[in-house]
């Protein structure tokens, strides 16, 4: 099969001829339609995953058909159409028993634990527990999207963050994650600030529902901003980027006892990232992580999106074929972009 590979860290990728993957006995191989490039795949490209062992193929939202069936899946066969959450779980261990398949503690993710899914075709672990079906009616473009960015946002807005109408929340960073964000909080009924460097992500934003916008390449204080905008402070708040400034702003910008959800990566030289710990503390803010989305919690989700009340689809506005993967790879570092782009491997 065709796919990309990368050798050596922060590197140019390429596409080459690679063995096809063959099914775990609880696993599948599934035939890839549509693969999103997600700015986790270019933190595992520049060395920032230690999961990762080179060489490597990168690749975690996924879509396509089941083409291969280990002998001990029950729930599935030759011809499925499907998803996958970014965290395919064991479905065994005390997590997993506990429905926090999210935080597996024998969990496996393609395009980091092995290879993924910028390929013609991907393996994965644990079918039964961690596949969804693709609605006849969804396109394999936005399946792909709900694997990664949307449902990590579905779950950060809804799950974790626990937004109710009416209130303030605010989303710093608005690339995948944080337009879907956007959207999901407005369909909740909440009052969206957007923070972005980019006329272009903040012009989507309002296009999906935000209320207000601020551009923090021209605002010298964006908390402060997102305050003043909110009389207050938001009551939600996520940094859907990645960067101990978006983190400390998101912060920085909530009222008293609000909540702050961390959903981007912030890889450090050490591991860690400063947070304004005294502002937890006077104001006794929350903070909490988001890590995807468990398969089974996908319902609520899909049921919205057949609604027409959530519209991935919408958020998805570059379709490019394999052969230009390992440059919008590298230049995700650059400029992340706005939206979701889609890879489709059999082009």
């Amino acid at each position: 099969m065709r796919a990309v590979v990368f050798e050596r860290y922060g590197q140019p990728a390429e596409v080459r001829e690679v063995p096809d993957p063959v099914p775990a006995p609880h696993g599948v191989v599934v035939r890839v339609e549509a693969t999103g490039l997600c700015r986790s795949d270019w933190h595992g490209w520049m060395g920032h995953d230690p999961d990762i062992a080179l060489p490597h193929v990168p690749g975690h939202e996924l879509a396509g058909v089941v083409e291969g069936v280990g002998a001990g899946v029950s729930a599935w066969r030759a011809g499925d159409r499907v998803t996958v959450p970014f965290v395919c779980a064991c479905g065994s261990c005390p997590s997993c028993a506990a429905g926090d398949q999210q935080v597996c503690e024998r969990q496996t993710q393609p395009g980091f634990t092995h290879w993924g899914s910028f390929a013609e075709f991907v393996a994965l672990d644990h079918a039964d527990v961690n596949l969804v079906a693709v609605p006849e009616g969804m396109s394999y473009g936005t399946a792909a999207s709900l694997g990664c960015r949307f449902a990590t946002a579905y779950r950060a807005v809804v799950q974790q963050g626990r937004v109710a109408a009416g209130e303030w929340v605010a989303v710093h960073g608005c690339g995948g994650v944080g337009l879907s964000a956007v959207m999901i909080a407005a369909a909740s009924g909440a009052r969206v600030v957007a923070v972005d460097v980019s006329p272009g992500a903040l012009e989507l934003a309002r296009k999906f529902g935000a209320a207000e916008c601020v551009n923090a390449a021209t605002t010298d204080d964006t908390a402060a901003a997102v305050r003043e905008l909110t009389s207050g402070g938001a009551h939600l708040s996520l940094d859907a980027l990645g960067s101990p400034t978006t983190c400390a702003a998101s912060v920085n910008g909530l009222r008293r006892r609000g909540r702050h959800v961390q959903v981007g990566l912030l890889p450090s030289p050490d591991g860690t990232t400063p947070a304004p710990m005294a502002r937890v503390v006077a104001l006794e803010l929350q903070l909490l992580g988001s890590h995807g989305m468990a398969a089974h919690t996908y319902p609520p989700m899909l049921e919205l999106v057949a609604a027409g009340i959530l519209r991935p689809d919408l958020l998805v506005t570059s379709t490019i074929p394999l052969t230009e993967s390992p440059a919008a790879l590298a230049a995700m570092g650059k400029a992340p972009g706005a939206g979701v782009t889609v890879i489709e491997p059999w082009r």
